[in-house]
């Protein structure tokens, strides 16, 4: 079978695929964008792309991670690759697929920005809670940081989920999975005064949802994204904080004080630990501490 002149090789694989899969134009001009560039390359070593190598591959991969290009970088170029490769042996146009055994690079999964206890305590009294706007957003920051919920727990959380004489919550998940949550006693007594506001009353008997705009309507999700956003940068000068910020200080100042990793992953709702283990670097200090303190050659 006679092979296609190189460019037009990468652009059949591109419009093949583009059928196929259904794949969106910025994901196909991702594809051809990297492999013109490896194809580049290559033929600045006199090799076409349809010949090229594992060697080659592995060279190519050593240069650009010497140029200081991300790990996330070289994965989606090595996706890039595999694809064609993989496309090129089911349509024989190779016999074998160079790439098959090069694995991509691990990728780290990028915590959240995290905060101090003392900046959490500045942020959530940054609120003026001589009105009613200052008492809910109050109220709706320590509930989050006393319970760790999702925003989308929090928007959606309406009066028969409280169990106020007991400090509970029940919240509903991802997958309509229940968990209970305790709330506290600080988030307890600002959920209480916020509650028993004449004007919160007024418009819950038309409203089952706790927290509610001034004009008695649910609240949305970019609401609360940009009241803490403005709070944070109010209180603590950081434009980078957002409701999963007050989720991520939840978890990781509860290892910090001693809790362990299952009970953090029954609270955050996770339904594997793994999930939960990405907090597991916030107990390092904890645990050289504790070492520290405790044992006889310390």
């Amino acid at each position: 079978m006679q092979f296609e002149p190189k460019e037009n090789i990468i652009v059949k694989f591109c419009n093949s695929i583009w059928i196929e899969r259904g794949l969106s134009s910025h994901t196909i001009e991702s594809y051809k964008r990297d492999l013109l560039q490896y194809d580049l390359w290559l033929n600045e070593k006199s090799k076409k792309i349809i010949d090229a190598s594992s060697s080659d591959l592995n060279q190519y991969c050593a240069r650009k991670m010497d140029t200081g290009l991300s790990a996330s970088s070289i994965s989606r170029f090595l996706s890039s690759i595999k694809n064609f490769y993989t496309w090129l042996e089911q349509n024989h146009l190779r016999d074998d697929n160079p790439s098959k055994l090069i694995d991509s690079p691990k990728l780290g999964r990028r915590l959240p920005k995290n905060l101090n206890e003392i900046d959490v305590d500045k942020i959530l009294d940054s609120p003026k809670i001589n009105t009613i706007k200052g008492l809910r957003d109050k109220c709706i920051m320590e509930l989050m940081y006393a319970t760790g919920m999702r925003i989308s727990e929090l928007i959606n959380l309406q009066y028969n989920q409280i169990d106020l004489d007991r400090s509970l919550v029940k919240v509903l998940g991802k997958g309509g999975k229940e968990r209970i949550l305790p709330i506290g006693e600080s988030a307890s007594k600002w959920l209480v005064t916020y509650l028993n506001n004449d004007k919160v009353s007024s418009f819950a008997q038309n409203n089952h949802f706790v927290f509610i705009t001034d004009k008695g309507k649910p609240l949305s999700r970019k609401t609360c994204w940009e009241m803490i956003k403005n709070y944070a940068f109010k209180s603590i000068g950081k434009r980078d904080i957002s409701p999963h910020t007050l989720r991520h200080a939840f978890a990781t100042h509860l290892l910090n004080n001693g809790a362990d990793l299952r009970t953090v992953q029954l609270l955050l709702g996770h339904s594997s630990l793994s999930t939960t283990q990405i907090y597991t670097h916030v107990a390092k200090e904890r645990l050289v501490n504790f070492h520290l303190k405790h044992h006889p050659r310390g």
